[in-house]
């Protein structure tokens, strides 16, 4: 079993509020470990302490409580601009007064190198973020995207244990984005660097990521694979944050015993499988994504009223009133199965063995 490369134990972090004099904590008790190459993304809302997390790591915030340990040593106390780490800040943080290569070189001449050597650090970096020819041309002679690369470039010539991403993409318009992230992640494969990612854009997260770290109120939530995240959120939080949409229902477990469980809803029983957690007269939660809902003619579990369309081409969102409450419902290839109308009469289908239970 590989040995952990980055560890964090128990960090915590506390402000004092400005107008109160009350202590604030925005991060407390946070747990990880990442392996060496892994990739992993910090995710959350708006304040949920992601960035905070990522500036101790960094060094620009020191832990009220807690401790990080880079390749086993203990990094704490050790200031930011001695770190074996690198930050790509949200603004870029490019000096405008240079060119490329000159932005890029900017770090490595404060280091114990031999000229020749800057150089040919330099070259071998923007060949592999493909800025190769452009090292003569000023920075605010380049777009949004060019501007990410060389920030990328000079965090990644310096070869740290750990590269550091706060937001990176949050300037950027949504084609671009969408680029942006899987050359990010192709080129993290290709270095494999170890490397920690913050944002609030879930499927940024599910692009990028090894695992992910959800967060809220300063506390990490669950930590996981996309795929885990996504088809077995272990909270409502979790569930209602990842996807787009999520339908939720309340229902009763009746029997659990030998790995399989018996929940009803609407007055009628369904099986399922893989809660051992849960015991008979639990109450749950059953998470619902829209794409798991199956609309037809005739023939269903229950049957509802289209109340809203909204065609996307490759797929069509519908809202369907069944049984007093809303359901969004995604189906993709509309052309294939045929687009129903608003005010149709349409049964609904649950795919049973996607559909993820959680202990209300």
């Amino acid at each position: 079993m590989n040995q952990a490369y980055l560890k964090i134990r128990n960090l915590t972090k506390d402000f004092l509020s400005e107008y109160h004099a009350e202590k604030v904590t925005a991060v407390k008790d946070f747990n990880l470990e990442m392996n060496k190459g892994e990739f992993i993304t910090l995710l959350g809302p708006s304040g949920c302490g992601k960035t905070t997390t990522l500036r101790m790591i960094g060094g620009f915030e020191t832990p009220t409580a807690g401790e990080i340990l880079l390749d086993n040593v203990k990094i704490n106390d050790i200031p930011a601009n001695k770190r074996d780490t690198c930050m790509v800040f949200q603004s870029y943080a490019l000096f405008p007064h240079m060119n490329i290569r000159e932005n890029v070189a900017f770090g490595l001449q404060f280091r114990d190198i031999p000229r020749e050597e800057i150089k040919g650090k330099v070259e071998k970096i923007l060949d592999l973020v493909g800025l190769t020819g452009l090292s003569n041309r000023p920075v605010g002679q380049l777009s949004g995207g060019q501007q990410q690369r060389v920030a990328l470039a000079r965090a990644m010539v310096n070869e740290p244990k750990v590269l550091l991403f706060d937001e990176p993409l949050s300037n950027l318009d949504a084609k671009l984005r969408i680029r942006m992230r899987i050359f990010i992640r192709k080129i993290q494969k290709e270095s494999n660097i170890t490397t920690v990612y913050v944002t609030h854009d879930q499927e940024e997260a599910m692009t990028l990521s090894d695992r992910i770290v959800v967060m809220n109120q300063g506390e990490v939530v669950q930590v996981g694979s996309p795929e885990e995240i996504y088809a077995r959120p272990k909270t409502r939080f979790v569930a209602d944050f990842i996807g787009k949409q999520t339908n939720f229902l309340t229902a009763e477990v009746l029997e659990s015993a030998a790995g399989r469980q018996v929940v009803e809803f609407w007055n009628r029983q369904f099986p399922f499988e893989g809660y051992p957690h849960l015991q008979r007269g639990d109450a749950v939660i059953l998470v619902i994504r829209p794409e798991m809902i199956e609309l037809s003619a005739a023939g269903g579990i229950c049957e509802g009223e289209v109340t809203l369309v909204t065609y996307l081409g490759s797929e069509v969102n519908y809202e369907v009133t069944a049984n007093n409450q809303v359901f969004a419902v995604q189906v993709s290839n509309p052309l294939r199965t045929g687009i129903f109308r608003a005010g149709e009469r349409v049964c609904l289908n649950f795919d049973l063995k996607n559909i993820c239970l959680i202990k209300a």
